[in-house]
C-alpha cells in the first residue's frame, strides 16, 4: 500500500516493525506517543486489530482519519462492541467482490482470492454519529 501511495505522492511516512523491504524498520507502534500530523492508513495485523486501531485513534488529531484494511468479522465480537460502540466509523467500505491480497506483496505464491471479505474501515476522529456503509468494486 505504502508503495502505491508514494507513487501518487500520498505518503507521508512507512513504518513497520519488521523488515518488509519498505519503509522504515524496528518501529513498534505500540511505544510511538507522538501525535501524528496527518491520516494513518494501514491494514493492521489481524489477531491484534483492535488494540491497533485503539492506538491509532490515540495518535492523531481531532478531525484526522484512521483507515484500516480488515476483515468484515470485525464488526462481529463481545470484546470489539464496547470500542466500535464508544469509536463507531464514519464510513465501511464493504468489498462487494473477494481481494487478492498477498503477505509481504508475495503475489506469485498467493495468488488467489481471499475465502475473507474485507472492508475498508474510516475513522475520524471526534466523530459521534452512526456508521454509513457503502461498497466498492
Amino acid at each position: 500500500m505504502a508503495k502505491v501511495l508514494e507513487a501518487k505522492g500520498l505518503l507521508g511516512k512507512a513504518s513497520d516493525l519488521i523488515d518488509r523491504g519498505y519503509g522504515e524498520v524496528g518501529i513498534n507502534f505500540y511505544e510511538q506517543m507522538e501525535i501524528w500530523n496527518g491520516d494513518i492508513l494501514t491494514n493492521p495485523p489481524y489477531g491484534d486489530a483492535k488494540q491497533f486501531c485503539e492506538q491509532a485513534l490515540r495518535l492523531v488529531d481531532d478531525g484526522s482519519k484512521v483507515i484500516m484494511l480488515m476483515r468484515i468479522q470485525f464488526l462481529e465480537g463481545q470484546r470489539r462492541k464496547p470500542f466500535l460502540k464508544a469509536n463507531p466509523p464514519k464510513y465501511v467500505y464493504v468489498s462487494s467482490s473477494r481481494l487478492l491480497l498477498a503477505k509481504n506483496a508475495d503475489f506469485v505464491k498467493y495468488n488467489t482470492p481471499s475465502a475473507n471479505c474485507y472492508a475498508w474501515y474510516v475513522w475520524e476522529r471526534g466523530f459521534k454519529g452512526e456508521t454509513i456503509i457503502r461498497w466498492f468494486n
